[in-house]
Parts: C-alpha cells; sequence; structure tokens
C-alpha cells in the first residue's frame, strides 16, 4: 500500500518500483524473505531501492494485504481471457446449432442407440451449458474482485479513524470493489471463484468427452479440423500420430480433457484450504497460492482449445444417417408402440413390437419387414385402420424429433439475450 500526506509521495515510489519489478535481485529477495517469514513480498528490498519514497511502503498494510489483493487482480485478467474465449466457444456452438437443427442422429443412452435426435440439439445443449457458466462468471465478478486492505489483524489500527477511507482509495485506484469489511481468513470468496471455475471445465468436459466418443473410427460422425494447416508438405498435420501414419486424433479434446480432470482435486483442496485460524491462517492461506493458480491457468486452457475445436469441427451428416439407419429401425420401436398402443393396449403392444425387434436382430432384418410379416398383428392393424404406410412412417426418424427443433430456438433465443446482455455489462 502506498499512501502519506496527499498521495503524492506515492507517485516516485511507483515508478521506482515498476522500473524495477522483474529484476532478478527482488525475485531472489522474495526467496530469501519466503524462507524468512513464510510471505514472498521483499517489502525491505523495494522500499530501499524506492529511496526517500520507500518509507511510505506497506503503510498500515500486511502483506496478505499486497499478496491477496494482487491475487485478485490476476484474477481478473484471467477472467478477462476465459471469458473471451468462452465467447468465441459459444459462438460457435450457436452456429452450429443453426447450420444442424434438422441433421438426425442417434440419440444414445448408456452409449447404445435410443431415439433420434439432432446434431443441432446437441450443439444447443452444449451452448445451454456453457451460456450458464459465463452468465455466471459475470455475476460473479463484484463478488470476487475485492480489494484486501486490513492491516496486521484486519482492523487497520495503524491507521487510526482514515481506515475505511484509505480502503476505498485504495478500492478506487485499483478498478476493484470495496469490500465490507477485510477478508483475511473469510475465503468463502475463493470457494465461489473455484467452483465457478470447476463448473466450466465441467461444461467443457461435457463437450470434449462427447466430441471424442462421436469421433471414433466406428462412429466418425464428427471430427476435428487439423489445426493450422503445415508450413510444409513434410510437416505432419494436428492429430496424426508417430507410429501410425492414418491416425487422426482429437487433439484439442484431449487436451481439454487433460485439463479438466485435474479440477476436481484442486477445487477440493481450496475448499478444504477455507478453514483459515483466527485473524491469519497457519498453512491454509499458503496452500491456496498454487492450485488456486492452477485451476485458473487449466480453466483457460481448456477453454481456448475449445474455442478452437468448435471453429473447426467438422460434422459429417451421411454418416450419421447411417449410423441411424445401421440399427434398422430399431430405435424407432418406441415410437411404433404408440401407434399400436389405441389398438392393442400398451402392454400387448409393447410386449409385441419386443418381441418383434429381438426377431428383427437375430434374422438380421429391418424391424418394418418383421413387423409387417407377423400374421397375428396383420389382420388387427388392418381392421383398426392402420395401413402399412403409417408403419413405414412411424419408422422415419424425422417424424420423431420431439421437441428438438423448439428446444434449437429456446437455447438460441437465450443465448442472444445473455449475449446482448453480458454486451452491456449486466
Amino acid at each position: 500500500m502506498v499512501t502519506g500526506d496527499d498521495g503524492r509521495a506515492g507517485q516516485p515510489l511507483a515508478r521506482r518500483a515498476d522500473a524495477r519489478r522483474n529484476e532478478q535481485a527482488l525475485l531472489d529477495a522474495a526467496a530469501a524473505v519466503f524462507v524468512r517469514a513464510g510471505v514472498d513480498a521483499p517489502v525491505r528490498e523495494i522500499a530501499e531501492k524506492a529511496g526517500e519514497a520507500g518509507r511510505w511502503l506497506h503503510w498500515g498494510a500486511t502483506t496478505q494485504d499486497i499478496m491477496d489483493t494482487a491475487v485478485v487482480l490476476q484474477i481478473g485478467a484471467g477472467l478477462d481471457l476465459l471469458e473471451a474465449d468462452l465467447a468465441a466457444a459459444r459462438g460457435h456452438l450457436a452456429d452450429l446449432a443453426r447450420r444442424h437443427r434438422d441433421t438426425a442422429m442417434a440419440g444414445r443412452t448408456h452409449l447404445q442407440h435410443a431415439l433420434p435426435i439432432t446434431f443441432g440439439y446437441k450443439a444447443a445443449i452444449w451452448l445451454s451449458g456453457l451460456d450458464r457458466h459465463a452468465e455466471r462468471l459475470a455475476q460473479l465478478r463484484p463478488r470476487v474482485l475485492l480489494a484486501q486492505f486490513g492491516g496486521a489483524a484486519g482492523t487497520l489500527a495503524s491507521l487510526g479513524d482514515d481506515g475505511p477511507r484509505v480502503v476505498a482509495l485504495l478500492a478506487e485506484e485499483l478498478g476493484l470493489a470495496r469490500p465490507v469489511l477485510p477478508w483475511h481468513t473469510d475465503r468463502l470468496r475463493i470457494i465461489d471463484l473455484a467452483a465457478a471455475l470447476a463448473r466450466v471445465t465441467a461444461a467443457l468436459g461435457k463437450i470434449a468427452r462427447d466430441v471424442t466418443l462421436l469421433a471414433q473410427s466406428e462412429i466418425a460422425e464428427v471430427s476435428e479440423g487439423g489445426g493450422p494447416a503445415p508450413r510444409d508438405a513434410a510437416s505432419p498435420r494436428r492429430g496424426g500420430s508417430s507410429a501410425m501414419p492414418h491416425k487422426h486424433n482429437p487433439v484439442a479434446s484431449i487436451a481439454i480433457l487433460g485439463c479438466t480432470r485435474q479440477v476436481p482435486g484442486l477445487l477440493a483442496t481450496l475448499v478444504a484450504c477455507a478453514e483459515q485460524e483466527l485473524q491469519r491462517a497457519a498453512g491454509a492461506w499458503h496452500a491456496e497460492w498454487e492450485p488456486l493458480t492452477a485451476l485458473l491457468r487449466l480453466t483457460g486452457s481448456a477453454a481456448s482449445w475449445a474455442a478452437e475445436l468448435l471453429s473447426g469441427l467438422t460434422v459429417d451428416a451421411s454418416r450419421m444417417a447411417a449410423n441411424l439407419a445401421a440399427t434398422k429401425d430399431l430405435p424407432l420401436a418406441e415410437h411404433v408402440t404408440s401407434l399400436l398402443a389405441g389398438v392393442l393396449g400398451g402392454v400387448q403392444a409393447h410386449d409385441l413390437v419386443a418381441e418383434a425387434g429381438q426377431r428383427a436382430v437375430s434374422a438380421g432384418l429391418p424391424l418394418r419387414d418383421v413387423l409387417l410379416a407377423v400374421p397375428k398383428l396383420e389382420g388387427r392393424l388392418a381392421s383398426a385402420g392402420i395401413t402399412p404406410e403409417q408403419i413405414e412412417s412411424a419408422l422415419e426418424p424425422a417424424g420423431y424429433l420431439g421437441a428438438t427443433d423448439a428446444f434449437v430456438t429456446a437455447a438460441l433465443a437465450a443465448h442472444e439475450a445473455l449475449d446482448a446482455q453480458l454486451s452491456k455489462g449486466g
């Protein structure tokens, strides 16, 4: 903290400290100070280099004030980068949702074909998750980006009645919010930040995991772009293997997952660190430093990779259609059951279609061929006015997509509203 008289003494101090901020001598001094005092702010060394103005350095402050405030400034800079990459990723997802809202594909539950969905709907789900977390990050800023200044025990006793005013001036100078009171051992805002970052990485990890599954050779419904073009023809394009020339690995997705898998342990450590004794923690504060730094770095890296991944994601609609057809109508069994339930009753319709499905699998035939060849069903369908054409129609994926289009529309509308809100700083 720089103060004194009317504040003019802080100006030469700031200039001299800034000119020397990267000197190796100060780095060495910081290391020595940590060994001696358990903190790494070389106050004495900086004050000596600042000359006469150095007497105002650290006035009324404790080292944790300096370090926590510096961390908050770094958090703000990190959030700026993170939010920019998330905005890019969200924009690419919105584009994918729009372009592929009618691209039918197999929905999968327990890794097995279930009902048909569209790739636009899948992209809308990814988008909705990232949108929610982008909004939470924006809402988190005023609760986390707070100055820290409390002095030796959080009372600012050395500044007398001027303590609150100095806190307000410090916060204003740094562009931070003013806390209600010092937060040396109230680390809940650190947990709030860590939890928000963990949510972001969970959403990014979901996208990356889905891409790796859909990019498998046996599925091949999506693939990552190759990244920047090689400088020359002899340079390998990203995603290749050192041993297997045919490979096109989902490198961006793998990198995202490599980041996100580390996050739960870091979050747990930071939550454990919140138990800080009395007016200054004995180790818990120190234990925050590395996991918080790693969490910011990993989240930012995952978001950067995601923006690149989604900008070049290739969607193979024909492969999606082929995979959906490969199950020979079975994902539409529910639709047929609902059609027949009005004639046979719900239980009988379910059992009949299940039996037909088993026969279809055993014989390697489409479900429609088996259904239309069951003698005991043919007469009942005819008497109920259900034609083979209706059965055929019930087995078309495009006719059983439910509310996917409406959901895509809703997700895109919410995305546009959020972008408008964020652009206004709200």
